[in-house]
């Protein structure tokens, strides 16, 4: 994530310098690197976020990960040889929606979160686009990107990378003036998918998504290399356990 037009604005983000960096030492290592401009854009930063695209080309990033439809359509006429890729916040659910994107030139498409095993099978049998989905880390209690909450209670916009995260916090459900329920009750319980690698290597999905930009290296660094492991053992002549 830059310090521009990232989902996670409060992250410790890259400024340009940190950028070009990061770039140079993940291809020293045999790394690609994304770039997140995962925003959406208003008309009078439409010419900074094409910007700060052009120096991340120029540095070498690998694919750009957008929400912005204008954007997007706009970075594959300007670099038609750099992967553009659909964040889960332009809120790809179904087969048209990939085909739409496919037919418009992007690479990849990251579905929503909201979307059932059998449905991602199916976007990636009758598509020809890469299928990215998520596999571990928090889910949102809303759509993705589709979610007003944060900005209708606060003026903190998740499409503009400033959710608080409203639905992390305790509520009481009341009925009739009377409380029913009291706790974390609009918080989802963490994703852990392992167990569905084999089906997702199956089905044919490109490439699995692990939240961890708001995580510690730690974390990032366990969390990954798990998946790696058993990624490898789903490819394998091994039994999956």
């Amino acid at each position: 994530g830059s310090n521009l037009f990232s989902a996670r604005a409060f992250a410790s983000n890259f400024d340009d310098d940190q950028l070009k960096q990061a770039i140079e030492y993940a291809k020293l290592r045999g790394v690609k690197t994304n770039l997140t401009l995962n925003t959406l854009i208003k008309d009078s930063e439409f010419e900074q976020a094409i910007e700060l695209a052009t120096k991340a080309y120029e540095y070498g990033i690998d694919a750009i990960i957008v929400q912005d439809l204008g954007l997007g359509t706009k970075l594959i006429e300007l670099f038609p040889d750099l992967p553009i890729h659909s964040s889960t916040q332009m809120t790809v659910h179904n087969l048209n929606g990939a085909l739409e994107l496919e037919n418009l030139g992007f690479k990849r498409v990251v579905l929503s979160r909201e979307l059932s095993a059998n449905e991602i099978e199916y976007i990636c049998k009758n598509s020809n686009i890469e299928i990215e989905c998520f596999v571990h880390g928090a889910l949102c209690i809303s759509y993705s990107g589709q979610c007003l909450f944060s900005s209708m209670i606060g003026g903190r916009s998740g499409n503009r990378g400033k959710c608080a995260q409203p639905c992390r916090l305790p509520y009481e459900l009341l009925e009739n003036d009377k409380k029913i329920d009291s706790g974390h009750l609009l918080s989802t319980r963490d994703l852990c998918g392992l167990d569905f690698i084999p089906f997702f290597i199956k089905a044919g999905v490109s490439c699995l998504k692990i939240e961890g930009r708001m995580k510690s290296a730690q974390y990032v660094a366990i969390v990954t290399k798990i998946y790696r492991k058993y990624i490898d053992l789903a490819l394998s002549d091994k039994p999956y356990k």
